[in-house]
């Protein structure tokens, strides 16, 4: 019997399509272009190959492909009879993600991992801030992988897709040093990961290295396809070194050549997120961009997300519209996810509301109101999912709106209190101005 790439026995007995099916994982797992092409090849040498029609699967779930992937999932799931327990198992917990199942796919995944820690696929769909855990709605999701990962690790040795996500979970723990050592080791074993790209520039965040941070980027980046899939999210963590750097054309250009709507290849979700949280950004931190940019990003959000849904969405939905001042939509839109709190269909719970209750006053010039909504957000905010990097964007509107409440004090404590958790994120001209009005 054939083998993948972690040694898991696989139910084809043709080496083309089993070499096909590696090459096709692999770029899922490195955030690679070539994941559905090298999987279409797989299936055409092996057309009951069933791992390579679920894997396939979610690459169309990944390229926001939805119906293609229910139905590729079906077509894995009626083969999974010939398969072994281990492949019926993988295919049910992959068809599961597909199907929004979360918590059954969860519940599956701690199961399977029991018998088979080394079956990469399942694994990868509970990690990283979008994955199983970083949508669950617990708090801990971060210390959550980092401890999974570590139990796992002993089974792993040194394969540069398990160093990445265990080094990313350490960064984004607090134990810098030893996750950049694991994702240094991962880059160089695979100089084309794009999450561990990725995880490295969170680990040039969460030690401060703005200038660092941006080199590596600036150097990696011309070597990742613009059409990959973390291509325009890793553009925009260069833009936020920027901002940090106080070089706001910097910032802008970024955004203008690798960011906005019109030039991101990105799948819906990774093309908001990154959108709003850039405009955002821009706006709180005093350098608010042209209006069309604003206009667009409401008009992108209005067209794919009419509806409130996933939680950390729902919080860049809250920004796009208010960004570009609409405040009927914007308000509109917290009825909705308010109402969604009430149903109990917001996995975080309440502090979905509340944050996207501070943009809205935040919008509507009532900085008292949106004080009192972002500070009442901090102790759950890790509940929303994503990143530090990410969820600092609430961190700094609570310091804005303390800023244009005439509260600079304020503002300086909650600096003082995030940069004694982990290094300060905030630009230089910033920080100085909060600094002048003070003195």
């Amino acid at each position: 019997m054939l083998n993948d790439r972690f040694e898991q026995p696989l139910s084809s007995a043709s080496y083309n399509a089993v070499a096909q099916y590696v090459a096709g994982v692999d770029c899922l797992l490195s955030a690679n272009l070539g994941a559905e092409q090298a999987l279409d090849a797989a299936l055409r040498a092996d057309p009951d190959f069933a791992l390579a029609h679920i894997a396939r699967a979610r690459a169309l779930q990944m390229a926001a492909r939805g119906p293609e992937a229910q139905q590729a999932a079906a077509t894995a799931r009626g083969l999974a009879g010939t398969c072994g327990e281990r492949e019926s198992s993988h295919i049910e917990i992959v068809a599961l993600v597909i199907e929004g199942r979360g918590a059954e796919a969860f519940a599956a995944l701690n199961q399977h991992l029991g018998s088979n820690p080394r079956d990469a696929l399942p694994l990868s769909l509970a990690l990283g801030v979008y994955g199983l855990f970083g949508f669950s709605g617990r708090a801990d999701h971060h210390a959550a992988q980092r401890d999974l990962l570590e139990r796992l690790a002993p089974h792993w040795d040194a394969d540069w897709w398990f160093l990445t996500y265990l080094g990313w979970s350490h960064v984004e723990t607090g134990n810098c040093g030893h996750g950049i050592d694991l994702l240094e080791q991962a880059l160089a074993d695979n100089p084309n990961n794009g999450h561990a790209a990725h995880a490295r520039a969170h680990g040039y965040y969460e030690t401060g290295e703005a200038e660092a941070g941006a080199r590596f980027i600036a150097d990696w980046l011309p070597t990742y396809d613009s059409a990959s899939p973390l291509h325009c999210h890793i553009a925009w963590h260069l833009a936020l070194f920027a901002f940090q750097m106080g070089d706001r054309e910097r910032a802008a250009a970024v955004y203008g050549a690798h960011i906005q709507p019109s030039v991101s290849q990105a799948v819906p979700m990774f093309t908001l997120i990154d959108n709003a949280a850039f405009l955002w950004r821009a706006q709180i931190y005093g350098q608010p961009p042209a209006p069309t940019a604003d206009r667009d990003i409401a008009d992108y959000a209005r067209q794919h997300f009419p509806e409130a849904g996933l939680a950390f969405v729902n919080v860049h939905t809250a920004m796009a519209l208010t960004a570009a001042g609409d405040h009927v939509a914007s308000a509109r839109h917290l009825e909705s996810v308010e109402a969604q709190v009430a149903d109990d269909r917001q996995p975080p719970g309440p502090v979905v509301a509340t944050i996207c209750a501070g943009i809205t006053a935040y919008g509507r010039a009532d900085y008292g109101a949106a004080v009192d909504h972002f500070a009442k957000s901090l102790h759950d905010l890790d509940r929303i999912g994503g990143s530090h990097a990410q969820r600092d964007v609430v961190i700094d509107s609570l310091i804005a709106a303390h800023l244009r409440a005439g509260q600079p004090d304020k503002a300086r404590d909650v600096m003082t209190a995030r940069a004694q958790e982990r290094a300060a994120h905030l630009d230089q001209d910033w920080l100085g101005r909060v600094s002048d009005a003070l003195c």
